[in-house]
């Protein structure tokens, strides 16, 4: 997952992924959709039923970056872009909601709390993986 971080997936790229990974799922149970075996069913039997697809991990990646990026002096380029506001005008219409908004919505992060960084990387998932791993061992 090399790049995920900048990733930018719209929500019908998202349905294929998420459809993809619960095919590759059924077919490593070599279950198939005729059986009619529901999706939470395969999970648990793969053991996986816990652990964040593969959605949340790209969100987690993005916010682990969003954080290290704001706390970036104000020279440097990734900072420079990631803020950039382009010259023109939107075009008319609701204003899309950023990857940003949404992510730290769903997590419930405060705008300024990537300033200390224990805190945003409890707040992004990173320290409840590591945490996670460790006990898996």
């Amino acid at each position: 997952m090399h790049g995920a971080e900048v990733w930018q997936i719209p929500t019908r790229e998202i349905n294929k992924i998420l459809s993809t990974e619960m095919d590759v799922l059924r077919r490593s149970e070599r279950k198939s959709r005729m059986e009619r075996i529901k999706n939470e069913h395969i999970k648990q039997i793969m053991g996986v039923k816990e652990k964040p697809d593969i959605i949340d991990i790209i969100e987690r990646k993005r916010l682990q970056w969003y954080g290290h990026v704001k706390r970036m002096q104000d020279e440097r380029l990734p900072k420079l872009i990631m803020e950039w506001i382009p010259g023109e005008r939107r075009k008319r219409g609701r204003p899309r909601k950023t990857w940003m908004e949404a992510a730290m919505k769903t997590r419930h992060l405060e705008a300024d709390k990537w300033l200390n960084r224990k805190e945003w990387c409890l707040g992004s998932g990173r320290r409840r993986q590591l945490s996670q791993d460790r006990k898996d061992r």
